[in-house]
C-alpha cells in the first residue's frame, strides 16, 4: 500500500476497556454504552409517545424498555452464536452464556427487539406496528454509542487505508498499519444520520402510516451498513460468505429487502384506501 504523504498517522492509545470498579463490579465502555442507548431510547419513547407516535404512557414506556433490554441482549447474543460463530459454540454450549468475553450481532439483537416488542404489543392489546415505529426511532442513539464503544476498545477496525484520518491502533492484532476507523463511519451514519432522517419522517404525514418508518428504518441500516462494510475488516474466521461480500452485507441485503417490500405495500394500500374515500365521498350521478 502507497503511503499518502498526507496521512496524519492518528495512533489510538491503549485504553483500558473497564472504566471503574464498583467493588467486585466492573464498568466497561461496552456496558456502559448500552446503558446510555437504553436511558436515551428511554427520553425519546417517551417524546414520541407526546407527539402521538406511540400509545404509552407512565409505567408502560419503562415496561416496554425492560421487554426491549431483554431481546437486544438475548438476540444479540444468539444472533452472534448463530450468524458468526455456529460450530465453535455447537462444540462449546457453556461459552454461549458468556456475554463478558464479547460477541453481539446487531441483526441479532434487531431481530429479538421485534420479538420483545410483538410480545408487548400482544400482551398490551395495542398496535404492533406503532411499538416498532418508535422503536426503531429510539434505537438509533444505542448504534452511536455502541460503535463509540467498539472504537475505544479497538474492535471491528477498519481495513488498510491511506486516507489523511487513518488510524493506527494499538491492538497488536491490528497489525499496527493505518486503517479506516470504521467503527465511527457505523456510528455517524447508522446513529446519528439515520436518526435525524427517522427523525424527519415521523413529521411527514405521508410516513405516519403504521410500519412505515420501521420499514424506512430497514431500508436506512441495511443500505448504510452495506456499503460501511466495504470499509470493515471482515470478521477473520469468517472474510466474505458470499462472493466478495462479508456476513453482515448479506444479512443487511435482507433487511433492505424486507424494507422495501414492506414499505410499497404500505404505500400502494394507503393510495387505494385513499381513492376508495375519494369514491364514497363524490359517488357517481344517476342517470
Amino acid at each position: 500500500m502507497t503511503m499518502n504523504p498526507l496521512l496524519l498517522q492518528i495512533r489510538m492509545p491503549d485504553i483500558d476497556p473497564v472504566i471503574f470498579h464498583l467493588g467486585p463490579v466492573a464498568i466497561r465502555w461496552y456496558g456502559f454504552s448500552y446503558l446510555l442507548g437504553f436511558l436515551v431510547g428511554w427520553a425519546i419513547l417517551r417524546k414520541l409517545a407526546k407527539r402521538g407516535l406511540l400509545p404509552l404512557a407512565g409505567e408502560q414506556i419503562s415496561d416496554l424498555l425492560t421487554a426491549l433490554m431483554l431481546g437486544v441482549i438475548l438476540g444479540g447474543r444468539l444472533g452472534y452464536v448463530l450468524f458468526y460463530k455456529p460450530l465453535f459454540y455447537l462444540g462449546h454450549p457453556l461459552e454461549i452464556i458468556a456475554f463478558w468475553d464479547g460477541g453481539m450481532s446487531f441483526h441479532g439483537g434487531l431481530i429479538g427487539v421485534a420479538l420483545a416488542c410483538f410480545l408487548f404489543a400482544r400482551k398490551a392489546g395495542i398496535s404492533f406496528l406503532s411499538i416498532i415505529d418508535a422503536t426503531c426511532i429510539a434505537t438509533c442513539p444505542g448504534i452511536f454509542f455502541t460503535r463509540m464503544a467498539n472504537f475505544i476498545n479497538q474492535e471491528l477496525w477498519g481495513r488498510p487505508t491511506d486516507v489523511p484520518w487513518a488510524v493506527v491502533f494499538s491492538n497488536p492484532a491490528a497489525g499496527g498499519i493505518p486503517r479506516h476507523p470504521s467503527q465511527i463511519y457505523e456510528g455517524l451514519l447508522e446513529g446519528v444520520l439515520l436518526f435525524c432522517v427517522l427523525w424527519f419522517l415521523s413529521t411527514r404525514r405521508a410516513m405516519r402510516r403504521p410500519g412505515a418508518l420501521a420499514c424506512s428504518f430497514l431500508i436506512g441500516y441495511g443500505t448504510l451498513r452495506f456499503v460501511v462494510e466495504f470499509f470493515r475488516e471482515p470478521d477473520r474466521h469468517l472474510g466474505t460468505v458470499l462472493g466478495p461480500f462479508s456476513m453482515g452485507q448479506v444479512l443487511s441485503s435482507g433487511m433492505i429487502l424486507v424494507g422495501a417490500t414492506g414499505l410499497i405495500r404500505i404505500l400502494i394500500r394507503s393510495r387505494d384506501r385513499g381513492t376508495d374515500m375519494l369514491q364514497m365521498d363524490n359517488p357517481p350521478e344517476e342517470p
